[in-house]
């Protein structure tokens, strides 16, 4: 067999393994010891060994990695100490007389817990037995309901602190400082888009009743909400004046959500000693799948495949914008049987130095439109994580709840087509922080 024979063949057996429900960082690692032996078989499989455990040292030493547990651990914090719960009474106070307005308010608490704590399941779980059941007391539909907390929690993938931002980052060496910053706009953006479609959604659908109940104002809540938008200011805010790298920003960040936790006295050593071994699990399971990602990346160079295939696409006489809907396109089928974080793992090194190699578009707007059509892949079937998390947290048949989740869908896409229409809103913050 060719090399790049033998590449091919080791893409396929990835995916029938991932189809299989094998754990993705071993698939990976599997797939590439066995293929590294294959294209050098007169080695032997020490070679490849030495070469896994060398990259594995270099993954778990690696600076700019240390964001990760640190933000993990930052949102982790928040959500023990009950910062959710706050921000949802107080929004829910403000805009819960109108129409929709819990449906509001559920969504931009969704997103915003989500960002914080960089985790879509994380936050899924924590909003839905949060915000459903008041949804459905005041008699909305469960299913939209649920179908509402998912969509904001999907959020965290592009609204920073995003670890899949991160991830990108780190496997493309743009700077991490960079690209997260650029997630901020299309970040709102995207909600400002699924706030528009509840909006559309409820003058045609009979989601909800007219409500014109007063909540009273959570003056005591106010006092905790707080610690939310000050934490994420802080951070994000942070790295854009230059004031801390990401990692630093997550340490302040990670520090000033414990110091909020202990003062306010809303989680005790127990609690904390909990989250910390939570935040380190979470971290380890990132970590896995960079090694895993980062020892597929090997073999495939030493395949050929992304070399002949940069090599077949300047041959090609296509507009480079259907090569890049192309790319999308897997991105979008990917996250319909993966998680973002693999499939940003397994994809980033094949598709980034043709977008921006071959191409010449600019990394960091294609990093932003990768994660936000990886979001589509958290709401649709079969995999849908999110839907899936929220409609077994709420107890409800997930069918229904995929059924509801169309417009939503639709509405992540159209954002992630206004963002490829105008990269200029991507790029804007990252220019300026070098202007």
């Amino acid at each position: 067999m060719t090399l790049i024979e033998i590449g091919i063949l080791g893409i396929v057996v990835l995916l029938v393994l991932i189809f299989l429900r094998v754990p993705v960082s071993i698939a990976m690692i599997v797939v590439s010891l066995v293929g590294m032996w294959a294209l050098r078989p007169h080695a032997g499989f020490l070679p490849p060994l030495i070469r896994l455990a060398t990259q594995t040292w270099t993954t778990m030493q690696t600076y700019s990695l240390s964001v990760i547990p640190m933000f993990i651990l930052m949102g982790l914090v928040l959500s023990g100490a009950g910062v959710g719960t706050d921000l949802f009474d107080v929004l829910h106070a403000l805009i819960g007389r109108f129409k929709g307005g819990l449906a509001y308010a559920t969504l931009i608490t969704s997103a915003a817990f989500g960002a914080v704590c960089g985790s879509v399941v994380a936050s899924c779980t924590t909003m839905v037995p949060m915000a459903v059941p008041g949804m459905k007391k005041h008699g909305y539909n469960e299913a939209y309901a649920t179908s509402v907390t998912a969509a904001g929690s999907i959020l965290a993938t592009i609204i920073p602190p995003s670890t899949a931002l991160v991830v990108y980052g780190f496997i493309t060496e743009e700077s991490i400082g960079q690209v997260l910053v650029a997630g901020f706009i299309p970040g709102l953006i995207a909600a400002l888009f699924l706030i528009l479609t509840i909006w559309i959604t409820l003058r045609f659908k009979d989601y909800c009743p007219a409500s014109k109940e007063k909540v009273p104002f959570p003056w005591q809540k106010l006092k905790y909400a707080w610690a939310m938008p000050v934490v994420f200011i802080l951070c994000i805010g942070g790295i854009y004046a230059g004031w801390f790298t990401p990692t630093e920003a997550g340490s302040v960040g990670s520090c000033v959500a414990i110091l909020f936790a202990v003062i306010t006295r809303r989680m005790n050593f127990k609690s904390l000693m909990k989250t910390f071994i939570a935040s380190a699990r979470s971290s380890a399971m990132v970590y896995f799948i960079f090694i895993g990602g980062n020892f597929l990346g090997a073999f495939l160079a030493m395949s050929t495949i992304p070399t002949i295939v940069a090599r077949y696409i300047s041959t090609l006489d296509v507009a480079p914008y259907f090569i890049i809907l192309f790319m999308l396109l897997v991105y979008t089928i990917c996250g319909f049987f993966m998680d973002n974080m693999s499939t940003m793992v397994i994809l980033t090194p094949i598709f980034y130095p043709i977008a921006v190699g071959v191409l010449g578009y600019n990394g960091i707007w294609f990093g932003v439109i990768s994660v936000m059509m990886l979001m589509n892949g958290f709401m649709t079937p079969p995999v849908g994580v999110t839907v899936l998390v929220a409609a077994s947290v709420a107890k409800i048949p997930s069918g229904k709840v995929f059924a509801v989740s169309v417009p939503f869908v639709l509405a992540l896409i159209a954002a992630c087509a206004f963002i490829a229409a105008f990269p200029g809103i991507a790029t804007f913050l990252p220019n300026l922080m070098y202007g």
